[in-house]
């Protein structure tokens, strides 16, 4: 049995660079430079599950775009298949899909992204999310089964926290939500560390302190 390998991006890195034919003209990764970007692949045109999550993000496409944030799409069908899918989810859900799907036929974003995983599906791209800040740097992936769909709003989430965590130098803890309280970074001396329970903050112990902002 064959054992093919594709390459995998990695966290913190530039995103793989691309030029791809979509449902609203060829796009490019330099096309976002400024923007926050998620980029999600699915299985297959007109398949139940990735047409919950399509219907999902498109309603929440204005959500994403007060964030700064674009959405695209890609798996491996045809142009022509993408865009009778997106009528079709427009005639039988009353949902538009108002952002771009990549026509990955040849392969070459899906392999870049290390969407190609044989032995998690039978058609050709897994259930994957990345999310790449405006200087074009991979910043999270999630790959998901092709039973379950994913979840919008830690999408949303996800992104809201990534640009927190940007603009104030700060961590976010689980289940983190905008408005909630953050996580100051540990000491990185025995000096700080000591200072560190008289700086005003909330601390249940020296490395472990959190502030509203």
């Amino acid at each position: 049995m064959e054992n093919t390998t594709y390459s995998m991006p990695r966290l913190n890195e530039a995103a793989p660079a691309f030029e791809a034919r979509t449902t609203h003209g060829v796009k490019k990764l330099d096309d976002y430079k400024g923007k926050w970007l998620v980029l999600f692949s699915h299985p297959a045109d007109f398949t139940p599950v990735c047409t919950t999550e399509f219907t999902a993000f498109a309603k929440r496409h204005a959500e994403f775009q007060a964030l700064n944030c674009e959405l695209l799409g890609l798996s491996i069908d045809s142009y022509y298949s993408h865009v009778a899918w997106v009528r079709n989810i427009k005639e039988k859900f009353g949902v538009e899909i108002n952002f771009p799907i990549i026509e990955d036929l040849s392969m070459n974003v899906a392999k870049a992204y290390g969407m190609i995983h044989p032995g998690a599906a039978d058609t050709s791209a897994v259930r994957a999310t990345f999310i790449i800040d405006p200087n074009g740097i991979l910043r999270a992936m999630v790959y998901y089964p092709m039973t379950n769909g994913r979840s919008i709003d830690e999408f949303l989430r996800l992104v809201a926290a990534l640009q927190t965590s940007d603009t104030h130098k700060v961590a976010t803890p689980e289940g983190w939500q905008p408005g909630d309280k953050v996580i100051v970074p540990p000491p990185q001396d025995v000096d700080a560390a000591e200072a560190r329970m008289s700086e005003g903050y909330e601390c249940t112990d020296w490395y472990f302190c959190k502030k509203a902002l």
